[in-house]
């Protein structure tokens, strides 16, 4: 009996996670709304204009992709070493926000199939820092919980530069490192850039720390909204707007 039993518990278990899954998009639509979580000072992908609006190329993506599902984007900033967590416990129901794709967050949370080629560099000040052999002993500043984080601890840097000073954003970390706080910072290439190219003064190193792909994250068991996002996007890279919104961001860089 009890051997019974429990069969009968497994098989209700199974039936339950795949009806949940197969009911997230459907649960998604029927509230009508696609609760976006973001760190709000990661430009280009997703930031405050100086009316205090979020834009931005990720955000330009999701309100497209929420249209076509029949949804409304809402963005919801999260402060980033948690925002897995925030997504896990259904405080929001994606992360989009130049998210990469790291073996880390793999293990926690699924992604889309990747939309954005990546890489991770450093940014210095210091003009006699030319390459990552100069940064021995130096300060190096990162966003905590960041993939550039990871890129950093996880590569022969970690070992033979100096401090490491975590930040809450990029912003904190990029600020220190014009007062002179701190030596180099460790960013995301598509930010890291675009704030080069607004500040004089920053110089970005010819070397790269790690080559990796942004994706959107959403909960594992999300499989159906995982494939209708994945569909979107697909739809929106062969009808041209997917390309229209990269232009208005970056240009045909």
């Amino acid at each position: 009996m009890k051997k019974i039993f429990k069969l009968l518990l497994l098989t209700f278990t199974i039936f339950s996670i795949s009806f949940a899954k197969d009911n997230a998009l459907k649960n998604l639509q029927e509230k009508g709304e696609m609760v976006i979580g973001l760190d709000d000072t990661f430009a280009p992908m997703g930031f405050r204009d100086e009316k205090g609006n979020i834009i931005g190329f990720d955000i330009d993506l999701a309100n497209e992709v929420a249209s076509r599902m029949g949804v409304k984007a809402v963005f919801k900033p999260c402060e980033w070493d948690g925002i897995i967590f925030d997504l896990r416990s259904k405080k929001i129901d994606l992360i989009w926000n130049g998210l990469t794709i790291t073996p880390q967050r793999e293990q926690q949370i699924a992604f889309s199939t990747p939309y954005f080629d990546d890489d991770q560099i450093v940014i210095v000040r210091n003009h006699n820092i030319k390459s990552f052999e100069d940064l021995k002993g130096k300060n190096i500043g990162v966003q905590l919980g960041s993939a550039s984080y990871f890129a950093f601890e996880n590569s022969p840097l970690a070992k033979t530069t100096g401090k490491v000073n975590k930040y809450s954003t990029n912003v904190e970390a990029l600020l220190d490192l014009e007062a002179g706080r701190t030596d180099a910072v460790v960013i995301d290439a598509v930010v890291g850039k675009y704030y080069v190219a607004k500040k004089d003064g920053f110089v970005v190193l010819n070397e790269i720390l790690d080559k990796q792909q942004m994706g959107i994250g959403m909960r594992k068991q999300d499989l159906s909204l995982k494939n209708k996002i994945d569909e979107t996007l697909a739809n929106m890279k062969a009808d041209g707007s997917f390309n229209k919104i990269y232009q208005k961001w970056f240009g045909n860089n």
